[in-house]
């Protein structure tokens, strides 16, 4: 080995750690999947924990006790989940016949304005009914057969609340255990890391939901100007989504247009469509740089690549995780070099 060059030398010694770190990473990830049913919990749990802890914080200060605050944090957080979810499926059911009979209607025109080109759009218009039902069918045997996957969510959504309650009450105990646990001399590294990781995330949390709160502002704002129906629950959707980076956004502005096409036609469903893209492009150009970059930086590779091995390691579960978990990662790492640089 001393034969080799010292350049040669340093690359072996890197790959090394590389394919260390590798099948550690590929073990955990195993290990994560295997037991989903309790590893998600738990990590939602953290994403909700650090959204809320400033609320909770509040009501310690205002001189309730642990228990009393966190159990009135965890109800507000029910009533509010629970109102979006009423805002958002109400006005999606209320506009889903029409956003149908819009597309339907779009595509015969088209059809009667370019005659034979456009009979291909007016034989999809005329087996549209025929195609959704044919969908529909194959939805309801899916969701039949999907019982014990809504059960399973469910149960985990009742113990990530459960697993948020004793979090915020509990954390002063659980950095206590960490520390118990730390090997050596290591306590005062681990609890820096565990803090840094929380702080990213919740420097992540934070900066998303302001993000998202102003996303869904504006966009109602312009859906109320442009009178379409089911604004509010369609600015819900769009508070929802943000949640989920770029994907989110593009499935809460496609649905918004679609609504505004069901309802007021052509012309308007392209002011909407410009309005959702104009408050993208704010989000994009003003609103991520100047509060992201405050609250947890990552570069945009580094989040498109982290949604991407999050969607094929759990889905959409995954693409909730995938950005704060890097957050977190990364918060750790500079931790790290601070200490060892």
């Amino acid at each position: 080995m001393r034969l080799l060059p010292e350049p040669v030398r340093r690359l072996a010694a890197w790959c090394a750690v590389a394919l260390l770190v590798s099948g550690v990473v590929w073990v955990v990830v195993r290990l994560c999947v295997t037991f989903r049913t309790t590893v998600t919990p738990v990590l939602l749990a953290l994403l909700g924990t650090a959204l809320l802890r400033p609320l909770f914080r509040r009501l310690v200060r205002a001189g309730l006790n642990r228990s009393l605050a966190a159990g009135i944090t965890c109800a507000a957080v029910l009533v509010a989940v629970g109102g979006v979810g009423y805002i958002v499926t109400l006005a999606l059911i209320d506009s889903g016949p029409q956003i149908a009979s819009s597309l339907e209607n779009a595509a015969r025109s088209l059809a009667d304005h370019f005659g034979a080109a456009g009979t291909s759009l007016k034989d999809l218009a005329a087996h549209g009914r025929d195609l959704l039902s044919k969908f529909g069918g194959t939805a309801v045997s899916n969701v039949i057969s999907g019982v014990s996957m809504i059960a399973e969510y469910l149960a985990m959504a009742v113990l990530a609340l459960l697993l948020v309650f004793f979090f915020l009450r509990d954390s002063g105990r659980a950095l206590r255990a960490l520390r118990s646990l730390s090997p050596g001399q290591s306590a005062d590294t681990a609890e820096a890391m565990a803090r840094r990781a929380f702080a990213a995330v919740e420097g992540f949390m934070r900066g998303t939901t302001l993000i998202a709160f102003i996303d869904a502002v504006c966009i109602t704002l312009g859906l109320v100007l442009l009178d379409v129906p089911g604004a509010l629950g369609l600015g819900a959707l769009v508070f929802v989504g943000a949640y989920i980076p770029y994907l989110g956004a593009f499935i809460s502005g496609t649905v918004s247009v679609l609504v505004a096409l069901a309802d007021r036609g052509f012309v308007v469903a392209l002011w909407a469509l410009g309005v959702v893209l104009a408050v993208q492009v704010l989000e994009g150009h003003v609103l991520q740089p100047v509060i992201q970059s405050r609250t947890v930086q990552l570069h945009p590779a580094a989040v498109l690549l982290a949604i991407t091995a999050g969607a094929a390691v759990a889905g959409i579960v995954g693409m909730l995780l995938a950005v704060p978990l890097t957050a977190a990662a990364s918060g750790i790492i500079h931790e790290l070099r601070q200490r060892y640089a």
